[in-house]
């Protein structure tokens, strides 16, 4: 499956908003996500153009999607940067180094086992290591504790348990697992 990764533009608020909203609607993916189809779905094109535009332009977010030939988006990630003393994505998560934390991930379920998720994390890893202020030295993400099919292709794409095990925001009784890659 022949595509490209690319970073968002401002012009693709409309397109962020579909491919969340499939994402959500996506039995097999939406256990990943911290919002409802229904959350999303609510949000004024206002919010959509807002993120669009942070991230297109901003210096400490970069999300990237995969587009096929046609046009079609098969997949999405978002990287934003954390800062050392800094409180992290879930409850009593404390950031101690400059890292960046992979979110929004999703690729199509006909894009699932072409390579396309580890196209997608290697865009934003590279990007991670790119930055020279700050200097990143670990990505990270979180994988909840009962979706098993994710955490074994980020393992297979070099992330490693990292032993934090945090709370699902709403939910005390299930874990968020993170996993991270060290900059090598």
């Amino acid at each position: 499956m022949s595509s490209i990764i690319r970073r968002v533009r401002n012009e693709d608020w409309g397109r962020i908003k579909e491919i969340r909203l499939d994402a959500l609607r996506d039995a097999a993916a939406s256990i990943a996500f911290l919002e409802t189809y229904e959350q999303a779905a609510a949000r004024p094109d206002e919010f959509w153009q807002a993120r669009a535009a942070t991230a297109a332009e901003d210096i400490s977010v970069r999300q990237f999607i995969a587009e096929a030939t046609d046009g079609r988006w098969l997949g999405t990630i978002t990287a934003f940067v954390e800062q050392p003393g800094g409180q992290g994505a879930l409850e009593g998560d404390i950031i101690d180094v400059a890292q960046t934390h992979l979110i929004s991930f999703y690729v199509r379920p006909e894009a699932r086992g072409s390579g396309l998720a580890h196209d997608l994390i290697r865009a934003a890893r590279e990007w991670s290591w790119s930055l020279a202020e700050p200097r990143i030295e670990r990505v990270r993400l979180f994988v909840h504790e009962d979706n098993s099919r994710a955490e074994a292709m980020y393992v297979r794409a070099g992330f490693r348990h990292s032993g934090v095990a945090l709370p699902v925001p709403g939910d005390d009784t299930r874990r968020e697992i993170e996993l991270a890659v060290l900059r090598g």
